[in-house]
């Protein structure tokens, strides 16, 4: 992605160490404490109800704008496949960051390497001025997922935070902290539900920690 944000502006690109840990409520908390704009470069099915929408339902502030996906595929796969389902090629060079003077976050899908198409992963449309967030959710497996993303991440030069996703797991955050060193930003826990009041709440949780990372 081509870059193409106001050296004052943060961006913040979300991913996961799989799927189903909880992106999307990251990234509406993320984008509600910055009041930044939101980008899904690709939407892999749900395009009735899509991440997009998703967020914009959960955002309060009036600030925010949505850009649209640049690829949105109909079915829920990895995007390589849904894209073949749907008789195209994502094109890497096509994912244009959108064009803001604001806060700018960036929702992957699934993890760091899932594949777009024969040669190139999430990991390859991320810019390398962006600050990543990887969400980290606690599983049987999770501890070496969370380890490999952010060793990955690490190596490539990028400043990397975690925000952790469910029921505190002691052990299991204690040991990602202690062998990456990386900013932990704060934890999203199991909620009965989420909506505009909630999300605001862990915006203003988050929201130091957010305006402190570069």
């Amino acid at each position: 992605m081509s870059n193409t944000i106001n050296e004052a502006s943060k961006k913040i690109f979300v991913t996961g160490i799989s799927t189903e840990v909880g992106k999307t409520i990251a990234s509406a908390i993320i984008v509600e404490a910055l009041q930044a704009d939101y980008f899904k470069p690709i939407q892999a099915g749900d395009l009735a109800y899509s991440d997009t929408h998703k967020v914009k339902e959960l955002v309060s502030n009036s600030k925010t704008k949505f850009h649209n996906n640049s690829y949105a595929l109909k079915t829920p796969m990895s995007p390589h496949a849904a894209a073949a389902i749907d008789h195209i090629t994502i094109d890497i060079d096509k994912i244009i960051t959108p064009q803001t003077d604001n806060h700018l976050v960036i929702e992957g899908a699934g993890g760091l390497l899932v594949p777009l198409n024969d040669e190139d992963t999430i990991l390859d449309i991320i810019d390398s001025d962006c600050h990543i967030i990887v969400v980290s959710k606690h599983y049987l497996g999770s501890i070496n997922h969370t380890l490999m993303t952010l060793w990955i991440l690490q190596e490539q030069g990028y400043n990397v935070s975690v925000i952790f996703s469910g029921d505190e797991h002691k052990t299991t955050e204690d040991i990602i902290k202690g062998m990456t060193g990386v900013n932990i930003i704060g934890r999203i826990e199991e909620e009965p539900y989420f909506d505009t009041a909630v999300i605001k709440e862990y915006a203003e949780q988050f929201r130091e920690h957010l305006e402190n990372i570069s």
